[in-house]
């Protein structure tokens, strides 16, 4: 598989395998399949592992606890999350210490790779149009400035963590500021794909501006992982999950035209998606929701593939009408 550079930090596979899929966020499967699809990721190649306490309560960092037994095959390395919100100043240090330990303990390791803030980023003086849950889901920017950075660094300095991130989900001239402004995280998940879509991730009523986060963390050598390469199944033949009551499907109808293209093309819409999301520039390594080793499989062969021309780019976002 091709390797690409994250950054500043380390070559990395051009595929890495996400903790939602073999968490269950993205539909049922057995613990048993689980641990098959990540033995069987990192057999093909796959070095990067982007887990999260949040994936199933747990359950994918104790996937990969009981696939290796707590020891990484070399080369491998494993990321978490913290999603932490907008919690009293005085106990962001100690909750953020707290939620790693966890993952640690279930992952049966003693340091991650990479941890990132798995919340917004919001000015301080920003109000969500539902503003009860903002506490919940975002960081403010004095809080992100002043107590997540020292918390993050201090872990880093203790050897909890190699390294730190962020989730570029948040107001886009906040990640901006966020990507430009000392010290600065070592990588960052940006949505990647052909409807520049976040999905529920976007809590926000201002255009999220995926494109021009990853050119802005480009510019100054902080790591792209694209998320959402499929989002959230809107680019796949559809749903294969439960869905939630009045879940909006606006994506998936804006992608009819896209799914119509796959089939011209001979291709799955999940294996489309896939290549598109791997030739964008900057992207440095794509993040897989897979749960089963079928999924991943027809990831592989995207990967496999090689890139889209420009013309195909170019067909793709046609097809999703793209603004």
């Amino acid at each position: 598989m091709q390797t690409r550079q994250l950054g500043t930090l380390w070559p990395v596979s051009a595929l890495t395998l996400g903790g939602g899929g073999i968490g269950q966020v993205w539909g049922e499967t057995s613990r048993e399949e689980a641990v098959e699809t990540v033995r069987l990721a990192v057999d093909s190649g796959i070095t990067l592992l982007d887990l999260a306490p949040g994936y199933g309560r747990g359950e994918a960092e104790s996937v990969v606890g009981e696939a290796f037994g707590g020891t990484l095959p070399a080369g491998v390395r494993v990321t978490t999350k913290c999603q932490l919100g907008s919690p009293p100043a005085e106990d962001i240090e100690a909750t953020i210490h707290r939620r790693l330990q966890r993952s640690l303990e279930a992952l049966r390791s003693d340091q991650v790779d990479l941890l990132f803030l798995h919340s917004n980023i919001i000015p301080d003086d920003y109000i969500y149009p539902e503003p009860d849950l903002q506490d919940r889901f975002a960081t403010r920017w004095t809080l992100y400035r002043e107590r997540v950075i020292p918390a993050f660094e201090s872990l880093r300095a203790d050897g909890l963590i190699g390294a730190w991130g962020i989730t570029g989900v948040g107001l886009p001239a906040t990640i901006r500021e966020a990507l430009m402004t000392e010290p600065r995280p070592a990588a960052v998940q940006c949505v990647a794909n052909c409807l520049d879509s976040a999905g529920d991730m976007q809590r926000f009523p201002e255009p999220a501006e995926p494109r021009t986060l990853i050119a802005a963390a480009a510019r100054s050598g902080v790591g792209v992982m694209g998320i959402r390469a499929v989002q959230a199944g809107a680019l796949t033949d559809g749903f294969d999950r439960e869905l939630s009551q009045g879940q909006d499907l606006a994506d998936y109808h804006r992608a009819a035209g896209f799914r119509d293209l796959a089939g011209r093309w001979g291709l799955t819409p999940a294996r489309l998606a896939h290549r598109y999301a791997l030739s964008m520039p900057l992207v440095d390594t794509v993040v897989l929701g897979v749960k089963n080793r079928k999924e991943l499989r027809e990831c592989l062969a995207a990967e496999t593939d090689g890139p889209l021309s420009a013309g195909e780019m170019a067909d793709v976002e046609s097809a999703c009408a793209l603004p």
